[in-house]
């Protein structure tokens, strides 16, 4: 891979958002018929049923084709507790590499005993195409990306910076919802802390975009922000929050906070680079639900 990101262009951003998850799957690009990255995709997962569909998958992959791009890359930006990842299943039609950020392997170690899977489930990464180092360059044409890590909410979470916008997970929200939560398995609030700030010593007119929003009564749904925006607004890390007073919210916070709906399902998918779990001999894949460990 090369060496030196560039980050003078600003690339083309096209967000998806799927009310049924809150999530935003995106698509950054040079226009047309140049290469793209997708970022968080999202697989249709009905809990009462257990059925997947690919409605929302689908949506991208026109995207994709109404605009000739070459899909290069499917990233993650960590292993979701709130979506599935349609991960695979994009690749299969679209082509690309699956990446996320190296610290997978802490997430899978965990999980792995969390939902005591099969022996053979590995915990080196190696379900995804490619796991990415701090620092390291996404080569997309004549965009070219960086891999910053901003572990805290989970301690694999990394935000991708092509030109002037950067993915940032669930690191941030939209400045009137604040941060991600920091009570999963591995999550730190001083941690989530050190990576906010890493974010927001960007240059101000950085646009960030954020993988949800859960817009408060009577706001639009939005998942665009600015580093200035942030700083000035958001309401858990604005500039006059020092660490130890936003470590105590975010825990006192954390505190009262439910599961995510699909966390136990996602979770168990997601550590596997969006593969759902070996089917048994019955020709069925099962997800496991564990009693009182979370």
């Amino acid at each position: 891979m090369s060496t030196a990101p560039a980050h003078s262009t600003a690339p083309q951003v096209h967000g998806m958002f799927d009310p049924a998850t809150w999530t935003v799957t995106y698509i950054v690009h040079n226009g047309p018929g140049s290469e793209a990255a997708i970022i968080d995709s999202v697989l249709d997962y009905d809990p009462k049923s257990g059925r997947t569909q690919h409605a929302s998958a689908n949506k991208v992959i026109d995207y994709v084709r109404a605009n000739h791009l070459q899909v290069q890359w499917i990233l993650e930006t960590h292993a979701h507790a709130d979506h599935l990842s349609a991960a695979p299943y994009l690749r299969a039609q679209l082509g690309g590499q699956i990446g996320i950020g190296g610290n997978i392997t802490t997430v899978q170690k965990v999980f792995k005993g969390v939902f005591n899977l099969e022996p053979g489930f590995k915990q080196d990464g190696s379900q995804f195409d490619h796991l990415f180092k701090e620092g390291e360059v996404i080569p997309l044409g004549e965009l070219s990306g960086e891999v910053l890590f901003v572990p805290g909410h989970t301690p694999a979470c990394a935000a991708y910076r092509f030109g002037d916008a950067v993915f940032v997970g669930d690191t941030l929200f939209m400045p009137d919802v604040g941060t991600a939560r920091c009570d999963f398995p591995g999550g730190d609030a001083r941690t989530l802390y050190a990576s906010t700030r890493k974010l927001l010593s960007l240059p101000p007119q950085t646009r960030l975009f954020m993988c949800h929003d859960y817009p408060p009564t009577g706001r639009a749904v939005a998942f665009e922000s600015t580093v200035a925006e942030q700083r000035a607004r958001n309401i858990h890390v604005h500039d006059c929050v020092s660490e130890d007073a936003f470590v105590a919210m975010r825990t006192k916070r954390d505190a009262t906070l439910e599961m995510p709906t699909l966390i136990l399902p996602s979770v168990q998918v997601n550590i596997r680079a969006g593969e759902l779990p070996p089917k048994e001999d019955n020709g069925v894949a099962y997800l496991k639900i564990p009693l009182n460990a979370l």
